[in-house]
């Protein structure tokens, strides 16, 4: 085994040859280091493909914070391997980890893009997967014209999105918003029990798209009012300045009439003094946590 103990094997990337029985592996912040592998480092941090394959007895592996794709078939056949935890994946190409019969949990980041055709097949005790809320993580596999990420998977039955999503949901304006939103998103783990093995990333890619759609609804409805509420506090407030401003007007006639108001400056003056920036400060902010999202 590599540094990191006589149990657990450091894994470097490039052309490191993996011990088939390994059990427990690290990988390595640098995906080797060596100046043979710099330009592999250029093109991303990686897995390489079939790294770990046939690994029967892998029961845990530590993939970091910097690791940002796992190339085809990294994990083939690796039927030990129970939960899996990749923040910062951007990539999962194809059958990446098929036949992990006893992966049970996979959660992913911020960063994850894509998770290509059958990375997941066959995985039978996975019940769970954490993603963020973007459309087109799962793309259509195009002789089957459906998605097959999670093909004969048939206990997926639960997914939980990861990111700012319910920071923004939690600022909406009504509480009715609020309540429609939570209920869609809960609604993708209420229908997965009951949905076909061969239909799982379908259902998913649809859920997913329809919880964008609300949620980008219910936010420019939110800015709408925001605006409208704004506007309506600065005339407010815009006329009881000048409301002050006439009285003193007219308790000095003959000052009144040799001034003459200069209605846009009156007006940037009260706009400054009716808190309005303020309120596009503190309040309008959430519209940028669910573009984060994106």
């Amino acid at each position: 085994m590599a540094d990191g103990g006589d149990d657990v094997f450091v894994y470097m990337g490039g052309e490191q040859e993996v011990p088939r029985d390994v059990k427990h592996v690290i990988i390595d912040r640098s995906l080797s280091s060596s100046e043979k592998y710099k330009i592999a480092r250029r093109q991303g941090k990686k897995i390489e493909r079939e790294a770990f394959y046939d690994c029967r007895e892998l029961t845990d592996v530590e993939f970091g914070i910097e690791l940002e794709r796992i190339r085809d078939c990294a994990f083939r056949y690796c039927e030990s391997l129970q939960n899996i935890s990749m923040p910062s994946v951007r990539t999962i190409e194809a059958v990446a980890f098929e036949d992990c019969t006893a992966l049970s949990d996979a959660e992913f980041g911020c960063n994850l893009e894509r998770i290509q055709q059958y990375t997941f097949y066959n995985c039978p005790n996975l019940r769970r997967i954490a993603i963020p809320l973007k459309d087109d993580i799962f793309p259509l596999n195009p002789i089957q014209h459906r998605c097959t990420q999670f093909e004969h998977c048939p206990n997926l039955t639960t997914v939980d999105l990861v990111g700012g999503i319910h920071k923004a949901v939690s600022s909406l304006l009504l509480e009715s918003w609020r309540t429609e939103i939570i209920a869609e998103i809960n609604r993708i783990n209420q229908d997965l029990p009951s949905t076909d093995y061969l239909g799982k990333a379908d259902a998913i890619q649809t859920w997913i798209r329809t919880v964008i759609d609300r949620m980008e609804h219910y936010k420019a409805e939110h800015y709408r009012l925001l605006k409208e509420d704004m506007t309506q506090l600065e005339l407010a407030v815009w006329k009881a300045k000048l409301d002050e401003k006439e009285d003193g007007y007219s308790n000095q006639k003959v000052q009144a009439k040799k001034s003459k108001i200069d209605v846009e400056s009156a007006r940037k003056e009260r706009r400054i003094k009716s808190g309005a920036d303020i309120i596009i400060r503190n309040v309008l902010p959430f519209l940028q946590l669910f573009e984060e999202e994106e």
